[in-house]
Formats: C-alpha cells, sequence, structure tokens
C-alpha cells in the first residue's frame, strides 16, 4: 500500500462519482496559483467504491500529494488507511487523503470546514438548544460533530429511514449531545430549530420548503449548485439567514490545501474563484 520514497510529491485529485460537476478543481488550483505552486496540478477523477483502492494506489504510485473524496468514498476509505486524525475516527469518515511514504493518512475537513463556515452567523449562545440534522450520511456525522464544536447541546436528526440514523445516536452520545431522531414525515417541523443543517439532495427537502414560516432561524445547505437550492429559497423568502455550501466547500478545501502542500491557503482567494466559477 506504501510507496517507496522517490521524488516530492506535487499535485492532488478529487475522487467521487459523478465527479464532473466538482467544483473543487477550480479552488485548489486558484490557491496554488496565489501560492506560486506553478508545478501543482488538481484534476477530478471518476472513481466508485469497487475502484477506490486500486485508484489510491495508483495515484500514490504517480506521487501526488494526496486526494479529496465525495460521497460514498468517505467511509469507503477508512479500513484502507493506516491512520486517521482525531476528526475522522470521531464521525467515521475521511474527505482527505494524504499519501505518504509510510502509509496513507486520512483527515476530516468537513468537520472545521463547517464550524468556519458557521460561527461568523451564530450568537455564540447555542447552550441549551438543539440543531436540525437533515439526513443520515458521513455529512450529517460531521455536521453532528460541528454542532457539538459550536456548543449546541442537542441535534435532531431528520432521516428518511431512520433504521439508518443508529449510528449518528451513537456518536451524538459520545459527544455528549442530546439527540432525538425523526422520520422524513416530521420534517416541517426542523424549522422550529435555531440552527436547520441540510446534508441531502435539494429535490428531497420539499416538504420543509414548503412550510417555512415568517423568520425561520439560520439555514446552512451543504449545495452550492444549482443554487439558490428550492429550501434556501423559501428560507429566504421568509426571512430567514442562510448559509450556501460553497462557504463549507471553500473552508475544507482551504485546510486540505494546508494538508496537501505545508502552506496556508487562501480562503478568499479560493471563494472568490468559486463564486466566479458558478456566475
Amino acid at each position: 500500500m506504501t510507496a517507496a520514497a522517490g521524488p516530492a510529491r506535487r499535485g492532488a485529485a478529487v475522487l467521487g462519482s459523478p465527479i464532473s460537476h466538482s467544483l473543487s478543481p477550480v479552488l485548489h488550483r486558484a490557491a496554488y496559483d496565489a501560492l506560486g505552486l506553478a508545478d501543482w496540478t488538481y484534476r477530478a477523477i471518476e472513481c466508485t467504491s469497487d475502484r477506490l483502492h486500486d485508484t489510491l494506489r495508483g495515484l500514490d504510485t504517480e506521487r501526488l500529494a494526496g486526494v479529496s473524496l465525495t460521497m460514498p468514498l468517505k467511509r469507503t476509505v477508512v479500513p484502507m488507511l493506516a491512520t486517521v486524525d482525531t476528526v475522522a475516527a470521531t464521525v467515521g469518515a475521511a474527505n482527505t487523503v494524504i499519501f505518504r511514504d509510510d502509509g496513507w493518512h486520512g483527515a476530516n475537513t468537513d468537520v472545521l470546514g463547517m464550524v468556519a463556515a458557521l460561527r461568523p452567523h451564530l450568537s455564540g449562545t447555542q447552550a441549551g438548544s438543539r440543531a436540525a440534522i437533515l439526513g443520515a450520511g458521513a455529512t450529517a456525522a460531521s455536521a453532528i460533530a460541528a454542532a457539538a464544536n459550536l456548543g449546541f447541546s442537542g441535534v435532531a436528526v431528520f432521516a428518511r429511514r431512520p433504521s439508518a440514523a443508529r449510528e449518528l445516536e451513537g456518536l451524538a452520545a459520545n459527544l455528549d449531545l442530546g439527540v432525538d431522531v425523526l422520520g422524513w414525515e416530521h420534517l416541517a417541523t426542523a424549522a422550529d430549530h435555531p440552527l436547520v443543517i441540510a446534508t441531502t439532495p435539494a429535490d428531497s427537502t420539499q416538504a420543509l420548503a414548503t412550510a417555512i414560516a415568517a423568520t425561520p432561524g439560520l439555514l446552512f445547505d451543504v449545495i452550492y449548485s444549482p443554487w439558490p437550492t428550492p429550501l434556501a429559497a423559501a428560507w429566504q423568502a421568509g426571512g430567514g439567514r442562510v448559509v450556501g455550501g460553497l462557504e463549507l466547500l471553500t473552508e475544507q478545501a482551504a485546510l486540505q490545501v494546508h494538508l496537501m502542500t505545508g502552506l496556508p491557503a487562501s480562503v478568499d482567494v479560493m471563494r472568490e474563484a468559486g463564486y466566479a466559477a458558478l456566475h
């Protein structure tokens, strides 16, 4: 699994399926340009779970520095890793792999990316409050960890299959968060929470979008394209505040650039490149 010592590692990639829509190459290349890393490249590679190990092995042999992962690869990759950081171990998902000569290292930048994207929009008085999490996948797990980091005392997880949220119940308990798991038929009640983090496809939240009352709280929708999502548009129409998925993508990508290059990336430069690409 490990590569022999050789030339310095350069460049990275994002893996997933489908992957052609990914904005990650735009963000990472903008960071490389700003850092003067003219010999670094970043490309998107179509990769399914059954091809992940072989693809990683090939990219390791190419002397890439690392890769970014989209779903469902964030959980699939964990057993393939020699080491993982504390956050990845806690949530059971890694969105970043760093190739090292002594093994593959996994990291999770989604949690800290969410925290960085949300903190400026919160009052800092979350103690005693519960955040609503829409979905039960790896991104929902990161959202629960972010809610704990931000000071919430509990979460309400809305899942299309409540049985799929059992792992999330355990995660919340480990983070000393109270947790309620509710079926999708209760989705309209999510808007009663001061923070709603939507981690599901845009077309899955129509029941909530049509039930928005005036002046809801803060919505964080992890989708960035197409934007706004129907939920985000309804939320804004009701007078609520919205943080879009590009903020998460940019914050977590900047952390990845730092892990892969050893250099601090400019979030502002990356965000500007992302907005330009979307518009």
